[in-house]
């Protein structure tokens, strides 16, 4: 009984089961006609509506939000049903054609009824997901950092730097990075900007820190403030040792990826000693630090340095005209104009801009404003003295006595002027300011190290002089300025400066004035006449040059008896120098070049201190009295020459043995003229050796051998014109019986500067192969010359050196070629030119390919300078202009 009820039963559920299943096939199987379009339907609200969601999020993202996981998980699954919907949609019209006896029977039956079974489970499953993706928001802020925001002013113009110093955040090689820049550029304020960038920008690091070091750097407080932030501030921690804090810092930090801001370096922090993992590529953290010396940022190992520079002249006045409000600059016809130069004067520097805007604000007549742009030519501005020097004036605390005078020293020179590094350093060395050598060339290393400690402290800023083709410094207005607060105002006992640089002045001060200064300079002025005897018995510097001077009475140089440095030099219409002049018996420093003077009283025999003597660009000097050069037993510096020379040849021949004669002389620049002149020259002992500068003129021999040259171990720069009927310069060793390992390019490596004028036959210049560090080529009105270097002559150059030819002008920084008509080549091959910054050409129509390709000047930017007919028949590689070059045109 119990066994007949078992059996009836499992047949009945079989029966049940199968009824079941051919009523579900004949469901998916006829229904298919109508849920085929009904999932197309679905298929596009779907991708309607996700397309929606999609859109809600790529615009929270642009607002720097991110999306919700749940939001992201509900696109992978709509993307997901989306494809395979159209799958089935696709696959549709075949399982259609399958059916017969009206829809309801398939010819594969198995086939058909697997594939409705899918439309429909898929028609659901849309359904479903669609009630899930309605959401109230799709993103959030949802920074991963923990990060303090600090309060912070709208920055100006700071994105572009923002944006640099985020590439270094986002560069796994980069995990320090330094920002330099003078006191008041706005370096906290834009370390402040990358600051709250973490707060709302997608990142992954654990913890963002800030830090105020400043110039009293102490580990304890550093650590202190780490310490709030990561959990250490009890006070018991607090009572604990540096190297306990140390410990316990590093436990915390070495397990986070971390973003360390210092504000306010001065000096190295020492990362081990304060318990900061050193960031890496391996953990992936960052220190970002403020400093006002690129010095520090060698120090902390930076691998990005960055300096933040001073406003451009657009952005300045937007920031200026932002403090001091519209209503202000609209309530006189005439205040935006005078504003305008009251924003000049703040030289982009906005610690300047800021305070002297918001001190404008309520300035509603014109004659604030001009009262307010005398002030501050005479840097005596209260609002400057009070808010802007003194923050500026810790960078010159910071020096050592000789760095301060020095810097101080600069302040004779006008507003924006370029000043050699090399003359300066000279001054630097006749005052006595350079106490380490008594040598020229060797106080030139001291003088070299405090220029680039300046540099290096953004005191001053690195410039070029063209014109001259001189490395030449300047400094801003606003740290001029303070410089002259200083000199004037807070030293002015020990170190008084009387400063009229650049004023305009068509008469001389008033000699009162003068009296007591120990520096004055009245540069740059339209002064025509000195008729004064102004007592000044403390006065050791006077810069009278680039005036209208035409006479200097007798008695004016009468009571300056410790002057030791005088600059008359760029006063074209001065014809004599007054008698009295040899009364500065303690003068060491005389600058007469680029005057009108025709001859020298021999009363300048007294001036027996004399360090440095300067008559080069004397176009008008006739005559030098003989045995007065040497009279001058310590002389060092002496240059005489330039564009033109008036003396006779008997006086040159002079004047060189009289320079021979001198023992302490160091540096020499000199002209020196025909062949006879030449082998006089190179005949004496002394003085080839010790001649930096040397001008060739009127050689009209045959040929010329430039390893004549060689053992002028000093020598810089080398001008030469007006070489005839001289075809080529040869490279035949004077000395054949020296070693083949003896390397003759090193004779020429002190040579820095060659210009090549008027040497018509003159076909080529390969011998400049043997110059490895020269800067700066110039050839012109050269008209036979057919290319630069010649692979014709590399086997004269391999005979030179010994070894085959090195790679030419890897140090060259500009080549300029004018007037060289059958010019066609430079080199053979393209040249790296690592250094290479302009390439600038006139009147060579024959030249049309450059030696640059897609691999010359790799990190570094070409700029070729030329008339636009020439330049557009440039031919280059692949006939495509290399990345590394840019082109701009000449009228």
């Amino acid at each position: 009984m119990g066994s007949c009820f078992s059996v009836q039963f499992s047949f009945e559920n079989i029966l049940i089961r199968c009824w079941d299943s051919t009523v579900g096939q004949a469901n998916y199987v006829c229904k298919l006609k109508q849920t085929l379009p009904t999932l197309s339907v679905a298929l596009d609200e779907l991708n309607a509506r996700k397309n929606d969601v999609q859109s809600k999020v790529d615009l929270a993202e642009q607002g720097q939000q991110k999306r919700l996981d749940e939001v992201q998980l509900w696109l992978s699954k709509a993307q997901t049903m989306i494809t395979e919907a159209r799958n089935l949609i696709a696959d549709g019209p075949r399982e259609i054609n399958n059916l017969c006896l009206g829809g309801c029977v398939s010819r594969s039956c198995l086939s058909t009824y697997k594939f409705g079974k899918k439309v429909a489970k898929m028609l659901q499953d849309i359904k479903d997901h669609m009630t899930k993706g309605v959401f109230d928001k799709v993103a959030e802020t949802q920074p991963a950092a923990s990060v303090v925001v600090r309060p912070d002013e709208q920055p100006i113009a700071l994105e572009s730097t923002i944006n640099r110093v985020w590439s270094c955040i986002v560069d796994e090689d980069v995990g320090i990075v330094g920002l330099y820049g003078v006191g008041g550029v706005g370096k906290t304020t834009l370390l402040t900007q990358i600051n709250n960038k973490f707060s709302t920008t997608h990142n992954d690091f654990n913890v963002v820190i800030w830090a105020l070091v400043s110039k009293d750097y102490n580990v304890e407080k550093i650590q202190d403030r780490i310490g709030e932030k990561i959990g250490f501030s009890d006070e018991s921690w607090k009572n604990k040792s540096v190297d306990q804090k140390a410990e316990d810092i590093y436990g915390v930090l070495r397990n986070k990826k971390f973003v360390l801001l210092l504000d306010d370096l001065w000096e190295r922090v020492d990362l081990k000693e304060v318990g900061i993992p050193k960031p890496s590529q391996e953990n992936g953290s960052k220190l970002i630090f403020t400093t006002r010396y690129l010095e520090v940022c060698g120090e902390m190992e930076a691998r990005k340095k960055i300096k933040v520079e001073c406003l451009k002249p657009e952005e300045a006045w937007k920031l200026f005209r932002d403090k001091v409000g519209d209503e202000t600059l609209n309530s006189h016809p005439n205040i935006p104009e005078l504003a305008e130069k009251v924003a000049e004067e703040c030289g982009g520097l906005p610690l300047a801009l800021i305070t002297i805007g918001r001190a404008m604000a309520c300035k509603t007549t014109p004659g604030e404003w001009e009262y307010a742009i005398e002030k501050l030519k005479q840097s005596a501005l209260p609002k400057m003295k009070n808010k802007v020097y003194p923050l500026l004036k810790f960078s010159y605390d910071n020096l050592d006595p000789t760095m301060k005078c020095c810097l101080l020293y600069c302040c004779l020179y006008p507003e924006d002027y370029n000043i050699p590094t090399k003359r300066l350093v000279e001054y630097w060395f006749c005052e006595g300011l350079l106490d380490e050598f008594d040598r020229i060339r060797k106080a030139q290393r001291q003088g070299d190290h405090i220029i680039n400690s300046l540099l290096s402290a953004c005191l001053l800023e690195k410039t070029e002089n063209l014109y001259y083709e001189e490395e030449c410094v300047k400094m801003h207005d606003v740290i001029r300025d303070m410089g002259l607060w200083i000199a004037c105002e807070l030293e002015k006992q020990e170190n008084k400066f009387f400063v009229k640089a650049g004023a305009q002045l068509f008469e001389e001060p008033n000699v009162k004035a003068w009296e007591g200064a120990k520096r004055i300079s009245v540069m740059q002025n339209r002064i025509e006449v000195l008729r004064g005897t102004p007592k000044c018995p403390n006065l050791r510097t006077l810069f009278l040059k680039d005036n209208k001077l035409k006479v200097i009475s007798d008695g004016f140089f009468q009571f300056m008896p410790h002057l030791t440095v005088l600059n008359l030099s760029n006063n074209e219409r001065l014809r004599e120098l007054p008698v009295g002049i040899s009364q500065l018996t303690s003068l060491e420093c005389l600058n007469l070049s680029r005057t009108f003077i025709k001859e020298f009283p021999i009363e300048l025999k007294y001036l027996t201190k004399l360090k440095m003597l300067d008559l080069s660009f004397m176009d008008c000097l006739r005559n030098i009295p003989q045995y007065l050069i040497s009279s001058f037993s310590k002389l060092q510096i002496f240059r005489i020459g330039g564009d033109g020379i008036g003396l006779h040849e008997y006086c040159i021949e002079n004047l060189m043995e009289e320079l021979n004669s001198l023992q302490h002389l160091n540096r020499v620049g000199i002209t020196v003229r025909r062949m006879i002149g030449l082998e006089r020259f190179l005949s004496l002992h002394l003085l080839p050796c010790c001649t930096e500068a040397l001008e060739l003129e009127d050689i009209t021999a045959n040929e010329f051998n430039v390893l004549c040259l060689e053992n002028m171990e000093c020598l810089e720069r080398l001008e030469i014109k007006y070489f005839i009927n001289i075809e080529e310069m040869k490279m035949v060793k004077l000395h054949p019986q020296v070693s083949p390992s003896t390397s003759y390019a090193s004779r020429f490596h002190t040579l820095r500067e060659v210009s090549i004028t008027s040497c018509y036959e003159l076909m080529d210049v390969t011998w400049l192969i043997l110059a490895p560090n020269l800067r700066s080529l110039s050839i012109n009105h050269c008209m036979k010359m057919v290319e630069i270097l010649s692979k014709g002559k590399l086997g004269e150059v391999a005979d030179v050196v010994g070894i085959p030819y090195p790679t030419p002008f890897l140090k060259l920084e500009e080549l300029s070629l004018f007037a060289l008509k059958e010019l066609r080549s430079i080199c053979w091959d393209a040249l790296p030119f690592p250094c290479l910054k302009r390439i600038i050409v006139s009147k060579c129509k024959e030249l049309k390919k450059l030696p640059l390709n897609s691999d010359s000047a790799k990190g570094n930017h070409i700029t070729i300078i030329g008339r636009q007919d020439w330049c557009a028949k440039l031919e280059w590689e692949n006939g495509i202009l290399p990345s590394s070059v840019n082109v701009m045109f000449t009228e």
